[in-house]
């Protein structure tokens, strides 16, 4: 069976063979460039859908039954190129701007940044797009793109550690450092090895850019803002004023699909428009769907509106029939960056069949962005003017709150499939599908979390983190995770659900212990006790104070919670959570120097244990094994390495690494172990896991210190000593100092 693509292929060479055109005279008749067309018709390149409809009209052929075919091709005609591109699609009917667009190469070549500016709708996104595509090869590491939402209705402006933390996951840095000046530091490491183009679309000042420069390297940036950014240094201004008439008229004339002859009479439209691209097009849809209008028509039509914008908005609304209109309108209050078509029809209680076919109006009127087959957005004056529109009606925050089960829904489902210590049987599904959704999704989740705190929908705000929380344990430090369970706390306790309150306090304290806030994690701890949680709930609870106290230095108290969750784990039949007690049960043992029963009860935890369950266990019982027996001590620690690997869990894989550093140092091997040692702090650099990274900086220099290495053990104290003194936490810096006294001394 032929592909989607060739299939597309042929309905394209049959248009032109109906057009009985040469390549270059239905190229020209359709707005195109002849070398694009010849890629297209050769499929070496899927068409936008805008191509496509230029095409059809040529031959007064109807273009939407070729949508799902064209759909299937883009998703998977051509396979997936080895660098990222996150830019939105370039516009196939890009008019005029040439001085500019040349000018912005020239300043990416010299200077590896610009920043255009310019009022709303006049085209500053579409030139940065536009460039971005045009200098893709000289670019291999691909294109970033990140809206910073500065004038975004409904949205707050990105605040700088948010937008590095989606900038760093963009280069899969998934957990990167928590202060806005760690993660501008790390960013820009990240982007010194790199030939990157970033481009930062909708700035609200020069604050909130300043932390996202790249810095040193050969990547470049391109910024978009409503205000002209002269503050940034290195950062040369491009302003964008109104399109010329020329090119207005131009622009008006291909989107109302004019005859050469007939773009003479478009000059009367001009004024209306204001030269604002977005304007042109979304007049031009207008008359395309009125064939029987002429251009005068339409400019009196204009002129009988009150604002110039409003009545270029106002009739292309009026297009629309009833259905249209109205989700039109609902989707001004839509949270979110972007929606899909299920979005849209919970929105509007509309059918899958019915809502595909308002949208595809709608983008056909330019009232809306497809960004890719099945993916939407709309401009933020349209939004703005959609929102006002909504105000009116009293059904949008019905609308709201479809949209918000929508995606409560969706999320259950997906986390439903993904594997977790706490759901040992997943659901049927495809895990990497699931998780590569909320990866999508993430941001829109955020906004229909805080929309639901707005609406005060509880049984959202309460249950959305708990669909989260698989995604947030392979995501760890992402800036939300403790605002949302905190929230979420509460508004479970308003609904009555205790349990539900203690779990979801249970996961607050365990983020905020990852982040090295013990004292505040065990408030969360205490205050998730007080709501008298099931077995279950207490077994999980007991394990992370036990983690909690360890780290605090007090490991009897530790031990005592260990056992105690090992017994209500026993009581539950549940293996692996015992396991994971016995394991933690014997590193504490091992610390309080009884090594015999450490050995005991690591080799209990690792027969009960599954999978990466083990791997606690393991290298327990490799470290303490290590003076006794050095070859299994290293195959249990090797043997966890890989599960770590094998399951990508990054900490663990940090965790290993720092202790057959340690096993090799107490087997003689210190130089060995280093290497070790430093491949787990280079793992822990983009984490947000204080605790981990004080343990194994400790550890190191106590391997650099046997080594014979004594200023590097000096520096790593330090090091130490300061990020202890910075999270409040005494023990460890106690620790550090005791041991630094002795090599001084």
């Amino acid at each position: 069976m032929s592909s989607p693509q060739e299939r597309l292929v042929a309905q394209l060479a049959r248009i032109k063979e109906l057009s009985g055109l040469s390549l270059r005279a239905l190229a020209t008749k359709a707005g195109l460039s002849s070398s694009s067309l010849s890629r297209y018709l050769t499929g070496r390149l899927v068409p936008p859908w805008e191509a496509v409809v230029a095409l059809c009209r040529v031959v007064a052929r109807d273009p939407r039954p070729l949508r799902p075919l064209w759909a299937e091709a883009t998703k998977a005609g051509a396979a997936p190129p080895p660098r990222r591109n996150d830019l939105p699609a370039d516009l196939f009917d890009f008019t005029g701007r040439e001085a500019e667009a040349a000018q912005v190469e020239e300043l990416l070549r010299t200077a590896g940044a610009v920043a255009i500016d310019g009022m709303g709708g006049v085209g500053k996104t579409s030139l940065a797009v536009h460039v971005g595509h045009r200098l893709a090869s000289a670019y291999p590491d691909g294109g970033l793109y990140l809206d910073l939402h500065g004038f975004t209705p409904g949205q707050e402006p990105l605040d700088p550690r948010t937008a590095l933390g989606r900038l760093l996951a963009a280069l899969e840095v998934t957990q990167p450092p928590a202060g806005t000046a760690d993660r501008a530091a790390l960013w820009r490491s990240e982007l010194s090895r790199r030939r990157a183009l970033v481009v930062l679309d909708n700035a609200v000042d020069a604050e909130q850019v300043r932390p996202l420069l790249p810095g040193a390297g050969k990547s470049a940036v391109l910024i978009t803002s409503r205000h002209r950014l002269i503050s940034l240094d290195g950062v040369p201004p491009v302003s964008l004023a109104p399109l010329a008439d020329g090119d207005a008229a131009h622009l008006f004339g291909r989107a109302a699909g004019l005859t050469a002859a007939e773009e003479d009479a478009v000059g009367q439209v001009l004024a209306q428009c204001g030269g604002l691209p977005l304007a042109l097009r979304m007049a031009g849809a207008r008359l395309r769907h009125r064939p029987g209008w002429t251009v005068a028509v339409l400019a009196e039509r204009l002129r009988d509106n009150a604002g110039r914008f409003d009545a270029v908005f106002g009739m292309s609304v009026q297009q629309l029939d009833g259905t249209q209109r109205r989700v039109f309108r609902l989707l001004g209050v839509l949270p979110g960056e972007d929606f899909d078509a299920a979005v849209a029809g919970a929105l509007a209680g509309l059918r899958p069949a019915e809502v595909n076919d308002v949208l595809e109006e709608l983008v056909d009127a330019h009232l809306v962005q497809e960004l890719s087959p099945g993916r939407y957005r709309m401009h933020d004056l349209l939004r703005r003017y959609a929102a006002d529109l909504a105000a009116e009606e009293d059904t949008a925050d019905a609308a709201l709150r479809r949209v918000l089960a929508h995606y409560l829904a969706q999320a259950v489902a997906h986390d439903e499939t993904l594997p977790s210590p706490h759901r040992p049987r997943p659901s049927p599904g495809d895990p990497a599908r699931a998780m590569a959704w909320f990866d999508l999704e993430y941001p829109n989740l955020i906004a229909a979390f805080d929309a639901a705190v707005r609406l005060r929908v509880d049984e959202v705000v309460a249950e959305l983190p708990r669909a989260l929380r698989v995604w947030f344990f392979r995501h760890r430090g992402t800036d939300d995770q403790a605002r949302l369970l905190e929230t979420a706390a509460a508004a479970a306790g308003r609904l009555g659900r205790d349990q539900e309150r203690a779990s979801l306090l249970s996961d607050l304290g365990f983020t905020r212990a990852a982040a090295g806030r013990l004292s505040d994690a065990l408030a969360a701890y205490e205050q998730a006790e007080r709501s008298e949680p099931n077995d279950h709930l207490a077994a999980g609870l007991a394990l992370r104070i036990g983690f909690a106290r360890r780290d605090l230095g007090d490991l009897v108290a530790a031990r005592t919670q260990f056992r105690r969750a090992r017994e209500l784990f026993e009581k539950l039949g549940q293996a692996g959570g015992q396991a994971q007690a016995l394991a933690f049960d014997g590193w504490v043992t091992l610390r309080l120097g009884e090594p015999g029963e450490a050995i005991e009860l690591a080799r209990a935890s690792v027969a009960l244990a599954d999978g990466p369950a083990r791997i606690t266990g393991l290298v327990t019982l490799g470290v303490a094994l290590a003076p006794d027996d050095p070859a299994e001590a290293l195959r249990s620690l090797h043997e966890a390495l890989h599960l770590a690997e094998q399951h990508d869990l990054t900490h663990n894989q940090a965790w290993c690494h720092n202790y057959l550093g340690v096993a090799l140092r107490l087997t003689g091997s210190p130089e060995e172990g280093l290497d070790h040692h430093r491949r787990a702090l280079e793992l822990l650099e983009p984490l947000d896991e204080a605790q981990l990274e004080i343990d194994c900086l400790h550890a190191y220099a106590e391997t650099c210190r046997v080594a014979g290495r004594h200023d590097e053990a000096i520096a790593l104290l330090d090091r130490t000593i300061a990020l202890a003194g910075k999270l409040d936490r005494p023990h460890d810096e106690k620790l550090a100092r005791q041991a630094r006294e002795a090599i001084t001394s």
